[in-house]
């Protein structure tokens, strides 16, 4: 009876072990590639752009990946996020600042190859002096929440 019991237990570790395995090399092997000329821009505010590059930053727990693409000098109003946010400057200078009211002595300026971590719920500002591209990622939902609801351009409400 032991090795009944031995060689039955054997038997459901290994094909336990086989379909996890199995489960892993059997996923779908996919990539995404875009291409500069394929990023498609949506205005976001006067002087900025965004660009999904790929994922879904509306669904919850989805990993995803965007541009913003500023003209000339752009102001972002002190926000915040219920995600971490994960920030890479491509281009120019990204002046970013934490807290809620907006303080331009109080940033650190990220210049082309730079990298920050934003904790979620932590409000932070941010602005550019000059044509600057940012990639952020992260796991959706992407909101922003601006301290300051007038600040939000989608309210259609101007200061």
């Amino acid at each position: 009876m032991k090795t009944f019991r031995r060689g039955a237990r054997t038997a459901f570790l290994v094909c336990a072990l086989a379909s996890v395995s199995g489960g892993f090399a059997q996923g779908p092997q996919t990539h995404t590639v875009v291409t500069s000329d394929g990023i498609q821009w949506r205005p976001l505010r006067p002087g900025a752009e965004i660009a999904v590059i790929s994922g879904d930053p509306n669904t919850q727990g989805s990993p995803f990946v965007m541009r913003f693409r500023y003209r000339g000098k752009a102001r972002i109003p002190p926000h915040w996020h219920p995600n971490d946010e994960h920030l890479t400057v491509l281009e120019g200078t990204f002046r970013l600042g934490m807290g809620e009211r907006g303080d331009e002595s109080a940033t650190t300026a990220l210049r082309t190859g730079a990298y920050a971590l934003v904790a979620g719920k932590m409000a932070h500002y941010a602005w550019t002096d000059g044509d600057t591209t940012v990639q952020i990622h992260g796991l959706g939902p992407f909101v922003i929440n601006y301290v300051n609801p007038a600040d939000d351009p989608n309210k259609g409400v101007k200061k």
